[in-house]
């Protein structure tokens, strides 16, 4: 994910504020508010603006990935090219639900909110969306679940653990 960050803010970050390179990172699936923070800090954005910036990015897609994915998958599943692709992104979601699927709310607060390689906001969704997790629900426990991993990341990138312990 590092390379990325840093790829993003090296090439797109010439040409547009960076503000507008933490939100557009914090909107992407993988990177995420994760990627929006670290980019952040690269991009010297003081604390207090990059936080709004990337959790409003990180948020911004969960209510339509949760209302149209199983829509756009079923879509995707009709075509002869997208098929497979459809089919791994539901395997691999459903692979990583065991969290989810058996303490539900608190399941997917956690699976949003801890930093790990495959989870987060996008993730996230998916997975309620194929587990039929009531959206409200969802939403709330997703919004949660940003804001724990908003802090962890900003004590990550921003070298507030080391302030702290010094």
């Amino acid at each position: 994910m590092e390379s990325l960050v840093v790829w993003f803010t090296s090439t797109i970050g010439k040409y547009i504020s960076r503000q507008v390179c933490v939100f557009i990172i914090s909107i992407l699936p993988i990177l995420e508010c994760r990627g929006g923070l670290l980019a952040s800090s690269l991009l010297e954005v003081p604390i207090l603006q990059a936080i709004p910036l990337c959790v409003i990015g990180n948020i911004l897609p969960i209510p339509f990935i949760l209302l149209l994915i199983r829509k756009i998958l079923d879509w995707m599943k009709k075509t002869k090219h997208l098929k497979k692709l459809a089919e791994k992104l539901e395997a691999r979601a459903m692979k990583r639900s065991d969290s989810v699927k058996n303490a539900e709310f608190w399941g997917l607060v956690a699976f949003v909110g801890i930093p790990l390689p495959g989870t987060g906001a996008w993730t996230g969704s998916l997975v309620a969306a194929l587990l039929d997790i009531d959206f409200k629900k969802a939403v709330l426990a997703e919004l949660l679940g940003v804001a724990i991993a908003t802090v962890i990341m900003s004590f990550v990138s921003y070298g507030l653990l080391g302030a702290l312990l010094h």
